[in-house]
């Protein structure tokens, strides 16, 4: 028996299908001579479901020759190697097995991790963006109206994907795992998830293709940048300002005193100041009355 994986072509660096060859006991033997024992734990809301399949996960877990433990007290589930245990990477599998179950995922998609091709990747999306709000709107973003691009991004990868929470699990084959990560990482990051869909689309169509093997598709792919041009204008301008700025407070507004000393009337007597001040409204006044003049006669022009 043999299944196919992924290898990269060291002559084109593209990623092609391999055939890998699949071993059996009798190619092994009895390789396991110590036991390893792995655990992980469960939120509370799944006592009673794990109650109910349990009976069926520890038959699956006895097909591969691994003992399960459901420890209801402390919450937390326990694979164990047997004596009789043949496969030294079942144990992994068992491992990969229980985290996805404690993810919530339903055990007829969790015990495919079993299989030869398979992996799995819980990505944690909660620390991408610090707002609560806007973390859960590029959640549902992901999700899309009804699961639909939920949906989508399953058929494209060939990959189950469970949005729960502050986590993505999703798993699948590795490529289709990687391809996964990307888009959940880009949609976090504010990168809307139709343009990752869109190039896993033309990357698809471009895999049928038998002429297109071995050629470069960059030039099909689509590539996007984000630009936000008003906003870094704004923060440029905002800077420019700041830099600017004098470090130095303004100056005070100077005082009648001041004024004073600056044309020297504050060391004249008072009877001179005063004269002074009497020559300077004569001085002003004329301009005054002929400005109110003007405006006069405009004001009865237009009337």
């Amino acid at each position: 028996a043999e299944y196919m994986g992924m290898a990269r072509d060291l002559t084109t660096n593209h990623m092609v299908d391999q055939k890998v060859p699949k071993y059996t006991k009798e190619d092994l033997g009895h390789c396991v001579v110590e036991e390893t024992t792995f655990a992980t734990l469960f939120p509370k809301y799944l006592e009673a479901y794990f109650k109910e399949i349990w009976a069926a996960v520890e038959e699956v877990l006895k097909q591969h020759h691994i003992t399960g433990v459901l420890n209801l007290t402390e919450g937390s589930l326990t694979v164990r190697t047997r004596k009789s245990t043949w496969d030294p990477y079942a144990i992994v599998k068992a491992r990969d097995f229980i985290k996805l179950l404690s993810r919530s995922v339903p055990l007829g998609k969790a015990q495919e991790i079993f299989e030869d091709n398979m992996t799995y990747d819980i990505i944690k999306i909660s620390g991408f963006v610090r707002n609560k709000e806007r973390f859960v709107k590029r959640r549902q973003r992901l999700i899309g109206p009804g699961g639909k691009t939920l949906k989508a991004l399953e058929l494209l990868t060939g990959c189950y994907v469970l949005v729960q929470g502050s986590t993505c699990a999703c798993m699948g084959t590795y490529k289709g795992v990687a391809a996964v990560r990307n888009i959940v990482v880009g949609c976090m990051n504010n990168v809307h998830t139709i343009y990752g869909l869109k190039r896993l689309l033309i990357q698809r169509e471009l895999e049928r293709n038998p002429e297109m093997q071995g050629e470069d598709w960059g030039r099909y792919l689509p590539t996007f940048k984000k630009t936000h041009l008003r906003k870094a204008k704004g923060k440029r301008a905002r800077r420019e300002a700041r830099l600017a700025k004098s470090p130095f407070p303004p100056a005070p507004t100077p005082r009648k005193e001041d004024l004073e000393m600056e044309t020297g009337e504050y060391w004249l007597k008072p009877n001179k100041r005063e004269a002074r001040r009497r020559d300077r409204i004569v001085e002003e006044k004329p301009k005054a009355d002929g400005e109110g003049t003007k405006k006069k006669r405009k004001v009865s022009f237009a009337e």
